[in-house]
């Protein structure tokens, strides 16, 4: 099964760096999110991926055609021609295909313009600016069982601010800080579609997240794979930071490769 990753948007809500480089390829460790999203995927044996790039999409064409100097030692001998040498050369078992999907277009017309690689298959479907240690084996598993069109992966995020608990007459009763039970489930991508989803997808101005996943709930085709674990988006510099401190400590939960 391949693992279809949407990279193609501006990153406008972390433009402090996204004005240079697509948001999926802004680093956690030296390493762009998108090479750890693959790496989460590929510790499941997940392996051929399709990237829907669009913003800046050479920059993600450039960075796997050099994957090379990015992983390896180099040696670059001028007394010989100018001849590159690589040393103890590093790599991965993965099949990239980058698209690509257009620079204005919306989610569900970057899959739609995708579906000629996937033919008629099952594939992941993830965003290329979140990490998790989501269990994908389970998730393919329930996906599976339950035979419908999708499975997204849902978790929760908890409240930003205060907490206020307000009764039928708008009088507030208390206001407290945010506790586990003040919650809300949202999609957390790490979704799995059946070829079936193309039909739910018009032109590229569709949102896959409006009138696509509508429709799929009220045809009974969208189930929800509840993740407790972890699970962390990029959309800001304070989480790009977040990210980049549980890497630097050694205590980044996705880091599922080398477990």
């Amino acid at each position: 099964m391949k693992a279809v990753i949407l990279a193609g948007g501006y990153g406008t809500r972390i433009s402090e760096e996204s004005h240079l480089k697509p948001k999926p390829m802004l680093e956690i460790g030296e390493m762009p999110i998108l090479w750890h999203i693959m790496k989460i995927y590929s510790a499941y044996g997940v392996n051929e991926f399709v990237v829907c790039a669009g913003y800046k999409q050479h920059v993600i064409k450039e960075w796997f055609a050099d994957y090379f100097l990015h992983a390896s030692d180099i040696t670059f001998d001028f007394t010989r021609g100018n001849e590159m040498i690589v040393h103890d050369k590093r790599t991965e078992k993965w099949k990239v295909t980058i698209v690509d999907t257009g620079l204005n277009t919306m989610t569900g017309g970057r899959i739609k313009r995708i579906q000629k690689y996937i033919g008629d298959e099952s594939f992941h479907l993830t965003y290329g600016d979140a990490v998790s240690n989501v269990d994908i084996d389970a998730l393919t598993a329930f996906h599976r069982q339950h035979g419908k069109h999708v499975t997204l992966t849902t978790v929760n995020i908890a409240q930003q601010k205060g907490v206020l608990d307000i009764d039928a007459d708008n009088t507030v009763t208390s206001f407290r800080e945010k506790d586990d039970k003040d919650q809300t489930v949202v999609n957390g991508g790490f979704m799995i579609c059946n070829p079936e989803v193309f039909e739910y997808l018009e032109d590229d101005s569709t949102v896959f997240e409006r009138e696509p996943m509508r429709r799929l709930a009220e045809d009974g085709e969208l189930k929800s794979f509840y993740h407790k674990g972890f699970w962390q988006c990029m959309d800001t510099k304070r989480e790009k930071d977040l990210l980049e401190n549980l890497w630097a400590e050694g205590e980044a939960p996705w880091k599922l490769w080398d477990k």
